[in-house]
């Protein structure tokens, strides 16, 4: 293969649970240039890992012409007939941007829908590449390796879905006995969507940071405390045990694989999941490293 193009939407993620298959496509084939469509923020991860060559902004009004049953422009066509494989995980309900593939009969066509039916999602992405003979030997893909070298605990109370959150509350009440017992200074990740002046009280903030200098920092502390999230997902892949909550997700198919993540759970609303239940499960996980 000298040339892949992999189409993959959606968000952080998203992203983060394709990298074992870019990882692989990568090991194979270490010499082509492989290029993805989708959210380039996050793809810049990859980038800077040396598993993409180039990411391009699925917004570009070019894809669009993959849904049209029109023939594609013919400059757009012949730079797609460039690539060797092709590898889809966009939605194709209709079946009408499969039909635009193969460009030529030397050209590797797969698909694999947007949601995964595979667990891990990881798996789910990997599955495709079965029809070269080879497998994800990781289904999780390590972005840094996990150095901890300040005595704080990253907590990210966000995600997507505001029912995939505990209530800042709860999440108060967790920061004041992480400073009160001393072990350890709470740093709160935030985004732009997310409440600055609510969030800025619960510890030092970490706010919108690009995602490798993100990367950077969450590799750094000794633990992460989170939701189901993109952050999350990074978190895991920079390395520091996870204690993670879920509510009406499956941690199966959503939680990053890997004996440092422990997931709590206690059905599908998170307000069923008691302060005490996380305090025991992040004590838990800190007097392990010691």
């Amino acid at each position: 293969m000298r040339k892949i193009l992999v189409l993959r939407g959606g968000a952080l993620g998203d992203f983060v649970v394709t990298l074992p298959a870019l990882a692989a496509l990568r090991a194979r084939w270490p010499g082509a240039r492989i290029e993805l469509v989708g959210n380039p923020t996050a793809a810049a991860l990859g980038v800077a890992r040396g598993l993409l060559d180039a990411a391009h902004s699925q917004h570009e009004r070019r894809w669009g012409t993959l849904h049209d049953p029109a023939p594609l422009p013919p400059g757009f066509a012949a730079w797609l007939a460039n690539f060797d494989l092709v590898l889809n995980y966009w939605p194709d309900p209709d079946g009408q941007l499969a039909r635009h593939f193969p460009r030529h009969s030397a050209q590797r066509f797969l698909s694999a829908g947007p949601h995964p039916t595979l667990a891990p999602a990881a798996a789910h992405f990997c599955a495709p590449l079965r029809e070269f003979g080879f497998a994800c030997p990781d289904l999780s893909y390590r972005l840094r390796s996990w150095q901890p070298d300040q005595n704080s605990i990253a907590v990210h109370p966000g995600s997507g879905s505001a029912t995939k959150n505990w209530s800042l509350a709860r999440w108060r009440q967790l920061c004041v006995w992480l400073r009160d017992t001393n072990l350890a200074e709470p740093v709160i990740v935030s985004g732009d969507a997310e409440p600055a002046n609510l969030l800025a009280e619960l510890g030092q903030p970490l706010r919108s940071l690009p995602l490798n200098t993100l990367a950077d920092r969450l590799a750094r502390c000794r633990l992460f405390i989170g939701h189901d999230s993109g952050v999350s997902h990074l978190a895991a892949a920079c390395g520091p045990p996870c204690v993670l909550l879920f509510g009406p997700t499956n941690p199966a198919v959503w939680a990053p694989p890997g004996p440092h993540v422990h997931v709590v759970k206690r059905g599908p609303a998170l307000e069923a999941i008691p302060l005490a239940d996380v305090q025991r499960t992040v004590g838990s996980v800190l007097q392990a490293q010691t």
